[in-house]
């Protein structure tokens, strides 16, 4: 079998290593960018961390600033004109998921323009032409959308979250600078990081995994049982959240090229539908997925249990993958993901709306078990 594997050009950690932007859009040969970001950064002043890098090497660049937390074809057209309008050569992201997947979805369309309609974008669409060149800089420890080939943007016509898949999409820098992220509140630093944890396990037992995938995972999932309680608890603790920024980007060097599955296909539709942060939505979702697919990962299961720090001597294969699934709930709980539907707002009679989305999603089918709709059905009913 011929497995593929896609990273970033060039990448750099370390609480601020933004200081690397200047040399990193030079070495692109680029002279003015365009900022793709949220209005909540710069009203926080976190985008002004990296816009003052930019002042003090004086390049020249303009700001988008009107990225939603559950990005629209609608916000990536209203950018598409802002990059052109801006006489622009390089798109700088500075921001979460969303304000990434806005600057990709830019990118390709501006480099693709038969791909104008960007509801055409969604599935692996055969774009000819890498994007614009974005440099991504995170804001938060979980999407790793700075290192992944995926992109997520919601259909508003048909209330539906469109993932993805293109290769060309891929930032050619990331950055990846805890200094950002320690404004971070307790509640995204604890949705994002289990996010992260999501992308971790689901990318460890997802059916296009392999040794190389399965190293970056496991020491992902290692990583994040350690420091996730240690950002939420101590937001200003260098540990804790440079563990974290690279954490999850280990998690999604992996993911990005394997596949997801389940929890991705059923915490989707909770976003488009409902406006639930995608991080939430996975980490209400992801014990009660992982008892559904235990059985098909059952030795997967005793690994990801032990890096979790669980001391599984003694313990038969079914109760150390038991214990997996205990110590993700009990993280959960820990950090204080919600573990209701009914807490996000959902009702028993929003369920077949989204069951339909979730069994239709792109990252279904990477699922390790296969799945009915009546599986879809059980598994929103028991989370209820």
């Amino acid at each position: 079998m011929i497995h593929r594997f896609i990273l970033n050009e060039v990448s750099y950690f370390g609480p601020g290593s933004r200081a690397e932007l200047p040399g990193a859009i030079e070495r692109l040969g680029k002279s003015k960018a365009l900022v793709v970001t949220d209005r909540g950064l710069l009203e926080h002043g976190v985008a002004k961390m990296v816009t003052d890098v930019l002042d003090g090497a004086g390049i020249p660049y303009e700001i988008f600033s009107d990225v939603k937390p559950n990005p629209t074809v609608s916000n990536v057209n209203a950018g598409l004109v802002a990059y052109k309008n801006s006489g622009a050569d390089i798109l700088v992201a500075v921001g979460g998921g969303s304000s990434i997947d806005t600057a990709k979805a830019i990118g390709i369309v501006a480099n693709n323009p038969e791909f104008a309609d960007v509801v055409s974008l969604e599935g692996c669409a055969p774009t000819k032409n890498k994007t614009v060149p974005i440099i991504a800089l995170p804001t938060t420890a979980g999407t790793a959308a700075e290192t992944t080939i995926n992109y997520v943007i919601i259909d508003e016509e048909k209330q539906k979250k469109m993932v993805c898949v293109d290769p060309n999409d891929i930032p050619a820098v990331a950055i990846i600078d805890a200094e950002l992220m320690y404004s971070l509140p307790a509640s995204l630093t604890a949705a994002t990081g289990m996010d992260a944890l999501t992308h971790a396990i689901e990318g460890y037992i997802t059916k296009g995994a392999w040794s190389m995938s399965d190293m970056f995972e496991l020491e992902a999932i290692r990583m994040i049982a350690k420091y996730l309680p240690m950002a939420v608890k101590e937001p200003k603790n260098p540990e804790g959240r440079n563990g974290m920024a690279v954490a999850q980007y280990i998690a999604g060097m992996a993911f990005s090229n394997v596949g997801l599955g389940l929890v991705h296909g059923m915490a989707h539709p909770m976003g488009s539908l409902h406006d639930v942060p995608h991080g939430v939505a996975n980490a209400l979702l992801l014990p009660t997925v992982m008892e559904f697919n235990m059985e098909s990962s059952i030795e997967k299961y005793g690994e990801i249990a032990r890096a979790m720090g669980v001391d599984t001597t003694g313990m038969t294969s079914n109760q150390a993958a038991e214990a997996a699934v205990k110590a993700v709930k009990e993280l959960s709980i820990e950090v204080g993901i919600p573990q209701h539907l009914s807490d996000l707002g959902i009702t028993e009679d929003n369920i077949p709306a989204l069951v339909e989305q979730a069994f239709t999603d792109v990252c279904t089918p990477g699922n390790p078990r296969e799945v009915t709709e009546a599986d879809i059905d059980a598994l929103y009913h028991k989370v209820l």
